[in-house]
């Protein structure tokens, strides 16, 4: 990355960053709420500097699940473009830091984008998988996400999140609330770029994919116990991603 880039970038200005915290507070209080959500470690998410968060994606409940646990640090977050034809999405989209990105085909608009910020010392939360799991299973991060890492030459943090197929799966409108609904969302240590490329690039992804996995099923255990057993309900998403995709 070259300086050049992060001079493009902006700040969101303080107004905007004011609503940012009121939002995410306002989140934070309707997923314990709402989801009884649970969350794990979010101080390991870097308080400075360039990160990419690294999550499975299950639901439209990921995003503010996973930016309402963590504090201490404002997120930034690619989202699909379709999102912002709502009138009220397109007037979030500044105050939410999002980075709109094409449905189809590869966005290098957005890449650049998301290498800016980075380069501007900003966190970068990214769905290797493309898009919502069908069935509660993760699937393989895409390749391309490889050549990302390799350019953003930043630290990786791995997140997983759980329960939120199981409370909006992608062919419901709305959300299911209450009854045994639970979510989780787990932050696992930051890994150094050195570390995650030495094997190379798509080795590294492979690894930041097993290692979410693992962080899933282990938020799906404690789910499970935490609902005596209910929730979530047994499915695909009991599988590793080895077999899911099997």
């Amino acid at each position: 990355m070259t300086t050049n880039s992060a001079s493009s970038w902006k700040p969101p200005p303080g107004w905007a960053r004011c609503v940012y915290r009121a939002l995410r507070g306002m989140a934070r209080t309707v997923f314990r709420l709402a989801f009884r959500a649970r969350s794990h470690d979010p101080a390991r998410v870097p308080k400075s500097g360039p990160v990419l968060l690294v999550a499975n994606h299950q639901s439209y409940l990921d995003p503010p699940l996973i930016g309402s646990m963590v504090t201490h640090r404002e997120l930034d977050y690619i989202a699909r473009m379709g999102l912002f034809k709502d009138p009220l999405m397109r007037a979030l989209m500044p105050v939410t830091n999002c980075i709109p990105i094409r449905e189809q085909g590869g966005d290098a608009a957005a890449i650049r984008e998301v290498l800016r910020r980075l380069e501007a010392g900003r966190a970068v939360l990214i769905f290797p998988e493309g898009t919502r799991t069908p069935d509660g299973a993760m699937r393989p991060f895409k390749r391309g996400v490889a050549v990302l890492v390799k350019r953003a030459r930043c630290p990786v943090v791995p997140i997983a999140v759980e329960g939120c197929y199981d409370s909006w799966p992608r062919d419901r409108e709305m959300p299911r609330f209450g009854g045994p609904c639970r979510v989780a969302v787990a932050y696992g240590e930051p890994i150094a770029y050195e570390e995650l490329m030495g094997d190379g690039a798509e080795a590294g992804l492979a690894r930041l994919a097993r290692i979410v996995d693992g962080m899933r099923l282990s938020l799906r255990a404690e789910l499970r116990r935490a609902s005596g057993g209910s929730f979530p309900p047994r499915g695909p998403g009991d599988e590793p991603i080895d077999r899911a995709t099997e």
